[in-house]
């Protein structure tokens, strides 16, 4: 389990060389070995998977996670939090029937902080989930769970989502690849179109740029955007040389930790090396845009909340909100006026988003401003103001092409000191993944991804 990727495993599979029944007991076992530590298991559903019939897809017989804020038919929904009671959902969400149409046998339901609003999966209430690559420090979130999992060995792909970074840094904390594609490339949970800005893309966490790829590209063939160019499978690199924009200073101008400043120089040299056209740029963007983010972030906290009342009426218990939720919650009630101005300055940002691609292919940055917090660093529990305030330092990169709409991919690149993974940043033009992909593979190649054994 942790030596194949998802792609090769199924090959293995569908060609009899490996039996799925087998490979599905490899990963219950490597599971149940890892997880007492990780804690990136919310629900497990070993005896429905031994149960399940053969399956058809792609990926055939591979085990995998399903991040447990997406409804699946027959299992409780908890979305991280303690605030509501659970129960089996009577049917699944678009997502989860889009992730399962591809043939995964289905282990479980993965951990996330509350709504998975915050970048560290840890609770107030239970254990938090540890990175596999070193347990002091933070799996990152909101895709914990499903980056631990994967990075453990546990299994090869989990579904993962991303409103903010969501996918993308846990995948750059447990050095793995994180895609969050363009603006409803792939299909939302219910109600995410209506909202005043579409934040969230549904997509996978996986240790190869192959499984990402080919994972978007089965999605696809179960449903695509008509309004999108459908990407289809990006099978390897073109050769094809690109100008490259290197970022290296966060939304409000600030330098990031010296290691991770030094991660994206290597990575930007390796790309200079085969041939690419590197210049250092600044992201064109108004400090206003933090402030207004911060807001609509806050907002998202009572849609939520709220959400989770109406369909747990008395099953809801305000009190069980974890602190940086309902503080958040405040922060949105105590600014009601500047609401409006923000989102519409919000749904400004994909023309502002757009402007970066006039005069380059792609932009090189960090995921992340500083590595991996230990655990605690990022607790729910804290004040929220300081919380608040760590976290917008922290998450420096990523909520740009949220808001913007364009794809972003996160790749390994080297190690860092505490043996955490370093990982860098891709973006390109709206429904330009194929680019992503294609310079993804180069450095992949280049400089193979640090790998979890034992």
């Amino acid at each position: 389990m942790g030596d194949h990727d998802a792609v090769g495993l199924a090959a293995e599979i569908r060609a009899g060389v490996l039996d799925p029944h087998a490979v599905l007991e490899a990963a219950i076992a490597r599971v149940e070995r890892v997880d007492p530590r990780l804690r990136g298991v919310q629900f497990a559903c070993f005896e429905r998977a031994r149960e399940q019939s053969e399956s058809t897809g792609p990926f055939a017989g591979v085990p995998a996670f399903i991040k447990d804020n997406v409804d699946v038919a027959g299992l409780p929904t908890g979305h991280g939090s303690a605030a509501f009671t659970t129960h089996p959902a009577k049917r699944s969400s678009e997502p989860a029937e889009q992730f399962l149409a591809q043939g995964f046998t289905l282990l479980g339901k993965s951990t996330l902080p509350e709504f998975g609003l915050t970048a560290s999966t840890e609770y107030v209430d239970r254990p938090p989930t540890r990175n596999p690559w070193n347990t002091e420090h933070s799996a990152g979130a909101s895709s914990g769970g499903s980056a631990a999992l994967v990075a453990a060995g546990a299994v090869p792909i989990a579904h993962a989502n991303d409103g903010g970074g969501s996918i993308r840094i846990p995948a750059a904390v447990n050095g793995l690849v994180g895609l969050k594609v363009t603006r409803a490339r792939l299909l939302d949970q219910p109600g995410v179109r209506q909202l005043p800005v579409n934040l969230v893309a549904e997509g996978v966490v996986t240790r190869t740029v192959r499984d990402t790829a080919h994972y978007l590209a089965a999605a696809e063939s179960f449903r695509a955007n008509p309004q999108l160019t459908p990407v289809g499978l990006v099978e390897g690199p073109t050769g094809r040389r690109l100008r490259i924009g290197l970022v290296r200073h966060d939304v409000l101008g600030r330098s990031v930790h010296h290691e991770v400043d030094a991660t994206v120089e290597s990575a930007a040299k390796t790309l200079a090396a085969l041939g690419h056209q590197v210049d250092e740029l600044r992201l064109r963007l108004d400090p206003q845009f933090v402030e207004d983010f911060k807001l609509y972030w806050a907002l998202v906290a009572i849609l939520m909340g709220g959400s989770a009342k109406l369909t747990h009426r008395r099953q809801f218990r305000l009190r069980g909100l974890d602190p940086f939720t309902r503080g958040l919650a405040r922060y949105a009630a105590s600014n009601p006026h500047r609401l409006v101005p923000a989102i519409r300055r919000l749904q400004g940002a994909t023309r502002i988003y757009d402007g970066h691609f006039d005069d380059i292919d792609v932009l090189i940055s960090p995921v992340l401003s500083q590595p991996a917090p230990l655990i605690g660093e990022h607790s729910p529990s804290q004040p929220f103001a300081e919380l608040f305030t760590k976290l917008i330092d922290y998450v420096g990169f990523t909520p740009l092409n949220n808001v913007g709409g364009g794809p972003a991919i996160v790749v390994p690149h080297g190690l860092m000191s505490g043996n955490l993974p370093g990982s860098v940043q891709l973006s390109a033009a709206r429904g330009d993944e194929r680019t992503l992909l294609d310079l993804a593979y180069q450095l992949e190649a280049a400089s193979p991804f640090p790998r979890i054994t034992g």
